[in-house]
């Protein structure tokens, strides 16, 4: 699968297109919904499907401060994207002008003249342009007249989830936040993951036979509740099943909060400077301060004892 930054590393030979466009935080199983189709369509076609996606995410320049907790990084999003069938991902470095644009200078720029659109596929919401003044009903109508046709596709799916919700990257925040590790990877159709390189701390995890790995995670990352988990812990290739631990560590009158995975019965294991992926099975309990370090690890025995039997059951 091609990956571009930008309209100009799109190779200048590029032939014609089915497109979609949105921010496809998580790729959660709408999303998928979406892609399938446009993949589906342009196999059809005879010609390659391509995902265009934005960076940094709107709402960041359009309302600084306000960019919502990250479900995937972009790398992340693409892989996921390329398991899918998709051909080509387009990252749009969004910007202040950029976001003045048109919906008439997007779709002539993006749409016609990079991409060669002969099909775009769109969720009934679509919004594009300048303060969102472009609709799927607008991009049809811009479309008759440059040459291209638009699909309208219902990603409307729900399941036990936010009891019933329909699945979005807004529910699936929600549930992060919230520790429902469960109703995310419901959404998502995989667990939620938060990933970074390997940093050290304050090794208290190695001196107490737990020597955990302390990722330092993606900026905006969404980073579920504070508590224990089950899940694994991914490095070099390897998929390990970890007790993961989420939060200041109160015991020892932390501050910083912190994402740590012990790799279960791992010995030796050194990941310093290595990029890391934590996946979040379920929610083992919340963060506790205890009274001794016996109790402590007490209770991480037996953490641990919980999600190396719930790894095992996957």
């Amino acid at each position: 699968m091609q990956r571009w930054r930008g309209l100009e590393e799109i190779p200048g030979d590029w032939g014609r297109s089915v497109v979609t466009i949105g921010s496809f935080d998580g790729v959660h199983l709408g999303h998928q919904l979406i892609i399938d189709r446009a993949v589906e369509r342009a196999r059809e076609l005879g010609v390659k499907a391509v995902v265009v996606t934005f960076d940094p995410h709107p709402s960041e320049v359009v309302r600084p401060g306000s960019h919502p907790p990250l479900l995937a990084p972009h790398p992340r999003r693409a892989e996921l994207m390329a398991t899918l069938g998709v051909d080509a991902v387009l990252v749009l470095p969004f910007t202040a002008e950029f976001s003045k644009e048109s919906p008439e200078t997007f779709v002539q720029q993006v749409l016609v003249d990079a991409l060669r659109a002969r099909l775009v596929i769109e969720g009934p919401n679509f919004r594009f342009g300048h303060k969102a003044a472009g609709n799927v009903e607008l991009l049809a109508e811009l479309g008759r007249a440059a040459d291209f046709a638009v699909e309208v596709v219902d990603l409307r799916v729900s399941g036990a989830a936010g009891g019933g919700e329909p699945f979005s990257s807004t529910l699936v925040r929600r549930l992060v936040a919230t520790g429902d590790m469960a109703g995310a990877a419901e959404v998502l159709g995989r667990p939620h993951r938060v990933e970074g390189i390997v940093v050290r701390g304050a090794q208290r995890g190695r001196d107490l036979g737990f020597p955990t790995a302390n990722v330092d995670t993606v900026p905006h990352s969404a980073i579920p509740a504070d508590g224990v988990y089950a899940g694994w812990l991914t490095a070099q290739g390897e998929l390990m099943p970890a007790a993961i631990s989420v939060g200041t560590n109160p015991t020892f009158d932390g501050t910083a909060r912190t994402v740590e995975a012990y790799a279960i019965d791992r010995v030796g294991l050194d990941l310093y400077g290595l990029h890391a992926a934590v996946d979040f099975l379920a929610y083992l309990r919340g963060m506790e301060k205890f009274d001794s370090i016996e109790a402590l690890l007490d209770r991480m025995a037996d953490d641990v004892k919980q999600a190396r039997e719930l790894t095992e059951q996957v």
